[in-house]
């Protein structure tokens, strides 16, 4: 008896079918994660080697797009994020850490735009007022 019990009480440990509610990627996504990342790659590197735009800013701005969009490629197709996996948290992570990014990048670049503009060397003519 102690034998059918030591082996019902294994068998309910070591029947795992993944139901831990994380999605799994099968090989069909994980191609189709990396032809798009690849052409999300592929394009804003056309478009700078053939100067498609006339304005670097315009330039600029197409590739990041780009780049938002590659991001979410990647959540989707090999991290496996959405609103449902681990009952939302895994998104609230996701939020608060693009939160920390724009916080950062914004802030470094403001203080390196007015760092610039502050900062700018003298003319000769300021310098030999100087005591």
């Amino acid at each position: 008896m102690s034998a059918h019990l030591d082996h019902s009480a294994g068998h309910g440990h070591d029947h795992h079918d993944d139901d831990d509610g994380a999605a799994h990627g099968t090989f069909k996504s994980y191609v189709t994660g990396f032809v798009l990342a690849a052409i999300l790659t592929a394009i804003p590197f056309w478009l700078v080697m053939n100067r498609v735009f006339p304005d670097s800013r315009t330039t600029a701005l197409v590739i990041l797009a780009f780049a938002v969009v590659q991001i979410v490629v990647h959540i989707i197709y090999f991290l496996h994020m959405d609103t449902k996996s681990e009952s939302g948290w895994n998104m609230l992570a996701l939020i608060f850490t693009l939160v920390l990014v724009v916080i950062t990048l914004s802030g470094s670049i403001w203080i390196m735009y007015h760092l610039n503009s502050n900062m700018m060397p003298m003319s000769t003519h300021d310098m030999r007022k100087m005591p």
